[in-house]
């Protein structure tokens, strides 16, 4: 090995989902860029699941793109998978460094590690996760700060609350950003909000707009019981569109439950990606109100489409928004308030749209890519 050439890296990307949720974005967002930065001599391969070859076949023309067997599509098979087969595969490619970037590693891998926690709040909100999923995750990441050489997190909040609660030990943390696709979220035209509006239903009513998994960490029951409290006595008043993943909050069909019957309230689950513009750029606010966060990635997204954002100034959120969105607190007479007073200063929301725009673009995939490969370099040495 050669101290001064990037590593031959293998990546795991047989934890991103079908729907390209959050560690889609992830996955697909720095894949993409190491694509674009790798003439700085990284050697790359990836092993996915098979649905996903095509896409990184493409994405990735240079690597050599490994199907998992079969059977990783379904979870149980999958980790098992990862403890076996995966730190066999990295020794079939000659990997330098294997990369994990969804909390679990290989417990004896063959090679140095590195592994993506993506936040802490299993940890700082556990009352928002159910008993099993808060145990395996933080049974995950314990054993990921233990034993993988380099560990990457997605902002200093979510490094420092590592540090805090678990005392890792942070010289051997990263701090990569995520980045936003400039060209899918982008600030839509009035031909991409109105299709939006059209496939809705809404016509020419107006809205706010939430997009993301349907958690309790999500605060989706007090958004929606702030919109009511917001619109309840408007004489035309703002839809809510819930979009995204059903997720697992009881609380969301009891706050439904209690909204007037004069207001309107969609819930169209998962949205195309190409409306995803149209549907954020074209929201009065984009609200999102979260207990905390390891990043944010939908308010970035949100004001990469122009939305003004209205969000909690908990953990990450600060770095992502900074001055360019609105704050509210968690409790939804805060959320009322604060939502009311957006939807009744347009300066201000035109005013935040530019700010948030322009904060976007200081978040790039080839910025958090630059990292990743600084991260594998660090862990080979």
């Amino acid at each position: 090995m050669t101290a001064g050439r990037p590593p031959r890296v293998l990546i795991d990307a047989t934890s991103v989902p079908t729907d390209r949720g959050g560690v889609g974005r992830y996955v697909d967002g720095l894949l993409g860029a190491l694509g674009k930065v790798c003439g700085s001599g990284v050697e790359l391969a990836v092993v996915s699941l098979r649905t996903d070859l095509e896409r990184y076949t493409r994405m990735l023309p240079g690597a050599e793109i490994i199907p998992a067997p079969a059977a990783v599509a379904h979870r149980p098979a999958r980790l098992a998978w990862e403890q076996t087969g995966l730190p066999l595969l990295a020794q079939q490619v000659g990997a330098e460094v294997l990369h994990s970037p969804f909390y679990t590693c290989p417990l004896r891998a063959g090679c140095p590690v590195t592994v993506t926690v993506h936040d802490a709040t299993f940890f700082t909100e556990p009352e928002h996760y159910d008993k099993s999923r808060r145990t395996f995750f933080r049974s995950a990441i314990k054993t990921s700060l233990r034993r993988a050489n380099r560990v990457i997190v997605p902002s200093k909040a979510t490094r420092d609350e590592l540090i805090r609660l678990l005392d890792a030990d942070p010289t051997r943390i990263d701090v990569a950003y995520h980045g936003v696709d400039q060209a899918a979220f982008h600030a839509p035209t009035e031909e991409e909000k109105a299709r939006v509006r059209a496939r809705l239903g809404l016509g020419n009513s107006s809205y706010v707009a939430f997009l993301g998994a349907k958690e309790p960490r999500k605060n989706v029951p007090n958004l929606i019981r702030g919109w009511a409290r917001a619109v309840a006595d408007r004489v035309d008043p703002p839809a809510l569109v819930i979009a995204g993943g059903q997720g697992h909050d009881e609380d969301i069909d009891r706050a439904v439950a209690e909204v007037p019957s004069h207001l309107r309230l969609l819930r169209p689950g998962y949205l195309r990606y190409a409306d995803l513009p149209g549907f954020l750029g074209g929201a009065l606010v984009a609200a999102y109100p979260s207990y905390g966060e390891g990043f944010g990635l939908p308010i970035l997204e949100a004001m990469a489409c122009a939305a003004p954002v209205l969000t909690t100034p908990r953990l990450s959120l600060p770095e992502v928004g900074g001055d360019a969105v609105a704050y509210t607190s968690e409790d939804p007479e805060q959320i009322g308030a604060d939502l009311a007073a957006l939807l009744d200063d347009e300066q201000r929301r035109l005013s935040l749209a530019k700010a948030g725009f322009d904060r976007a673009k200081e978040f790039t995939w080839e910025s958090s890519a630059e990292v990743h490969i600084a991260a594998w370099s660090r862990a080979r040495s």
